[in-house]
């Protein structure tokens, strides 16, 4: 087990490192790329009244690229400046990328983790009712629903709520994390404010995605119900609850999890769009923000950090699915 932990924390760093190396190329040898944009940038905003090294100093401020050295110590700079925690420095809003980063990814993963896990109970709850009732008009109504509802695109849901409960009805805010006015500490009016204005992307994301959890639940459920151990269990006398929850439900839930995992990482992608139409602004409202103003130190900030997020992801996917089910934890398991 140690020995598998080792491997895929490996696998995760260098996943991480492939993708800092990637960023260093684009910056530093794509032709008209950040690095010569930036220049532009910083020769035009001077009126051209400073020197070629005093240009190439600054470009090594908000890039952790200096032109000046030769490549093999740019990349080699780049990577413990990155390594660090030093993403460089934002354009647009002139402020160290990590510390922007910092101050909006706790406000992503309100949104994105609250709303992957309404997502999957309510999606398993369903899943397990449907599958119970398979063939009965619960079951139908219940399959109908959810395939309409994951064939919605998220920003679609997003941009109704918006028009009708934010600007039609104005029952929401349209705009921003928390009201102005509320101290921020741990009290009633912050806490109810921050979800306030957080409710309208959470539902557009919940209503979209509950369906897939959900017929994944039922397809799961109704494979195991046709166990020969259920009938052995049955024929044990085992009460009707320990059974659908411990056997059924606890074996259909297993393969869900390694999804639920990875797709801590994956919404994040779609915080892009989501926090630009709520104007919320997160992780993906600063790199929609970055694309649109070609502020690249603050882009590959922020696609980093959504690397860093599906690694880890995956990694504790892989590590913890060996302990919540026993059969995949052996070494000999293993068929990779």
């Amino acid at each position: 087990m140690v020995s598998r932990i080792i491997r895929r924390l490996a696998q995760a760093i260098l996943t991480v490192y492939v993708v800092v190396t990637l960023t260093f190329g684009m910056i530093r040898l794509m032709p008209g790329g950040p690095m010569d944009y930036l220049r532009g940038q910083l020769i035009q905003s001077t009126g051209g009244q400073v020197s070629t090294q005093q240009i190439n100093q600054l470009v090594e401020a908000y890039t952790n690229v200096n032109p000046d050295q030769p490549l093999w110590s740019q990349y080699a700079d780049y990577v413990i400046e990155t390594a660090s925690g030093d993403f460089g420095r934002s354009i647009v809003y002139n402020d160290p990328v990590s510390q922007i980063l910092a101050q909006a990814l706790p406000w992503t993963l309100l949104l994105m983790v609250t709303s992957l896990f309404l997502m999957f109970i309510i999606g398993v709850g369903l899943g397990a009712v449907m599958a119970y009732n398979e063939g009965e008009r619960v079951d139908l109504s219940g399959t109908l629903v959810g395939i309409l509802l994951n064939s919605i695109p998220y920003y679609v849901a997003a941009i109704l709520l918006v028009y009708v409960l934010g600007y039609q009805l104005e029952w929401f805010p349209t705009g921003g994390r928390m009201t102005q006015s509320t101290v921020v500490g741990f009290n009633y009016p912050f806490i109810a404010g921050v979800f306030h204005h957080a409710a309208l992307p959470i539902v557009s994301l919940v209503i979209t995605g509950f369906g897939g959890w959900a017929l994944s639940m039922r397809g799961n459920s109704i494979r195991i119900l046709g166990e020969d151990y259920l009938r052995v269990a049955e024929l044990r006398g085992l009460p009707s609850r320990r059974i659908s929850l411990w056997y059924v439900g606890r074996n259909a839930i297993l393969p869900m999890y390694t999804g639920l995992l990875i797709n801590i990482g994956f919404i994040f992608g779609g915080s892009v769009i989501l926090e630009q139409i709520f104007r919320y602004p997160g992780v993906g409202y600063y790199l929609y923000t970055s694309i649109g103003a070609r502020d690249y130190p603050l882009m590959m900030g922020g696609f980093l950090v959504i690397t860093i997020t599906v690694a880890i992801g995956v990694f504790i996917a892989d590590v913890t699915y060996g302990y919540i089910d026993p059969r995949a934890g052996g070494e000999g398991n293993e068929s990779y």
